[in-house]
C-alpha cells in the first residue's frame, strides 16, 4: 500500500512513524510545506496523564517524550490580586518545536524521509497513491478541497487571543484576570521547559475594541499585554513568534473520509485551547487510524471503521471544549464573583466534574470552598 501523509505536524509525523514501523515495508511519503525547523507558538500542554496514553503501544516514543517534559499537580487561579490553588488537577507540557523534532528523528529513524517546504497545488499529483492522509492542521487545504464531500463547517469564538512566550517560569499552569479601565484580560500561562513558559492572552471583542489592537503592531500590542500582566511577568518581557490577534476556530467535520482520503487532527476537528487536548487528539487519531487499516483487508471499510470507532469519543470531548470556551467567552462576568465562587466556577465550568467527584479530586480545594459557603 502507498500511502500519501500530507502535514508534518504530530499527528502527520506520528502516523507516518507508527505505520512504517508496524509495515517496515510500506510505501509512505509525508509532504509538508514549512521548513523542517519551523513552528509557530511555545509550549503545548498535556492533560493529567500526559502521553500516558500512547505507553501501551508505543513505550519506547514516551520515554522519548516524557524527561522533557514539565510535570505540576495542581491549577493556579489569580484575581484581584488573590490566589487559590485547585489540587489533584495535574497537566505536563513540552515546547511544540521540541515534541516536532523528537517526532522527526523517530520518523526518519523508521525510514520515512520528509519533503519538507513542499506546497501541495492540487490533489491530482496524489494520483496512484492508495491512502492519503490529511493532517494538514486548522487550514487544510484537503478539507477545503471537498468541504462540501466531507460535511465541513468552520466557525470562530468572539475572544481574541495571542499565543506569546516568557522567560517566566512558573510553578503550575496559572490563569490571571485581570480588569482595567478598558476592559478584561487573561492570561494562560505554564512553563514548558526550564528556562521558558507559554503565556497566551486572551481578552473579548469589547476589550479589544476599547484598545484598538486592530489597528496595532504586533510590537505594539506586545507592549500594551506586558503593561497589563507587568504584575504577573514581575519584570520578564513577552517573546512573540507570528503572536497575531486570533479567534478561535472551531473546526467539524461529519463525514471523516472521502473516497481515498482521509482527515486527522485539527484538519478534522479543533478543541478549544483551555481544556489542553488539540495535540493529544491529533496524536489518537493516527493510531485509530493506523488500526482500522490494520482491521481491515479494505481501505474503504477502514476509513468507514475509523469514524465509527473514534467519532463518539471525539464528539464527547469537543462538546466539553466548546461548554469550557463558552465559560471564557464570558469571563468577565465570572470575576464579579469572590474568589472562591470564581474558582469553583472555573473548574466545573465543562460539566464534567460535580461536586462529588470535586471531593474525590481535589480535597484541599473542596474543603476551603466548603468552608467559605459555610
Amino acid at each position: 500500500m502507498r500511502i500519501a501523509v500530507i502535514g508534518g505536524g504530530p499527528g502527520g509525523l506520528y502516523f507516518a512513524y507508527l505505520w512504517k514501523r508496524r509495515h517496515p515495508d510500506a510505501r509512505i511519503e509525508l509532504f509538508e510545506q514549512n521548513p523542517e525547523g519551523a513552528t509557530w507558538g511555545f509550549g503545548v500542554v498535556f492533560s493529567e496523564q500526559a502521553l500516558e496514553f500512547l505507553r501501551a503501544d508505543d513505550p519506547d516514543t514516551v520515554d522519548a517524550i516524557a524527561p522533557r517534559m514539565e510535570s505540576w499537580n495542581n491549577i493556579t487561579l489569580n484575581l484581584r490580586g488573590e490566589s487559590v490553588e485547585i489540587d489533584g488537577v495535574g497537566f505536563s507540557s513540552i515546547g511544540r518545536l521540541e515534541l516536532l523534532t523528537l517526532l522527526q528523528q523517530r520518523v526518519r529513524a523508521s525510514g520515512v524521509v520528509p519533503r519538507y517546504e513542499t506546497q501541495i497545488e492540487s490533489l491530482d499529483q496524489f494520483e496512484g497513491y492508495d491512502l492519503i492522509v490529511a493532517a494538514d492542521g486548522l487550514n487544510s487545504f484537503v478539507r477545503r478541497a471537498f468541504e462540501n464531500e466531507f460535511g465541513a463547517s468552520v466557525s470562530h469564538s468572539t475572544n481574541k487571543f495571542a499565543w506569546y512566550g516568557t522567560t517566566k517560569r512558573f510553578a503550575t499552569l496559572s490563569q490571571t484576570f485581570v480588569k482595567t479601565n478598558l476592559g478584561t484580560f487573561n492570561a494562560h500561562h505554564y512553563r514548558y521547559s526550564p528556562a521558558m513558559s507559554t503565556f497566551l492572552v486572551e481578552c473579548d471583542a469589547a476589550t479589544w475594541q476599547a484598545y484598538g489592537f486592530a489597528d496595532k503592531s504586533i510590537e505594539q500590542s506586545q507592549a500594551i499585554c506586558e503593561q497589563v500582566f507587568a504584575k504577573t511577568l514581575d519584570g520578564h518581557r513577552l517573546i512573540s513568534n507570528k503572536s497575531v490577534w486570533r479567534n478561535f476556530p472551531w473546526v467539524w467535520n461529519e463525514r471523516w473520509s472521502h473516497r481515498n482520503i482521509v482527515l486527522i487532527g485539527d484538519a478534522l476537528h479543533s478543541a478549544h485551547f483551555s481544556i489542553g487536548s488539540g495535540t493529544r487528539l491529533a496524536i489518537e487519531d493516527a493510531i485509530a487510524l493506523a488500526k482500522a487499516l490494520e482491521a481491515e483487508s479494505d481501505i474503504a471499510a477502514a476509513l468507514a471503521r475509523y469514524q465509527a470507532g473514534r467519532k463518539p469519543i471525539v464528539q464527547k470531548l469537543v462538546t466539553a471544549a466548546r461548554t469550557s470556551a463558552d465559560w471564557y467567552e464570558h469571563f468577565s462576568e465570572h470575576m464579579k464573583l469572590d474568589l472562591m465562587d470564581f474558582a469553583y466556577s472555573y473548574i466545573t465550568r465543562s460539566g464534567r466534574i460535580d461536586d462529588a467527584r470535586l471531593r474525590a479530586m481535589s480535597p484541599q480545594f473542596m474543603t476551603r470552598y466548603e468552608a467559605s459557603k459555610a
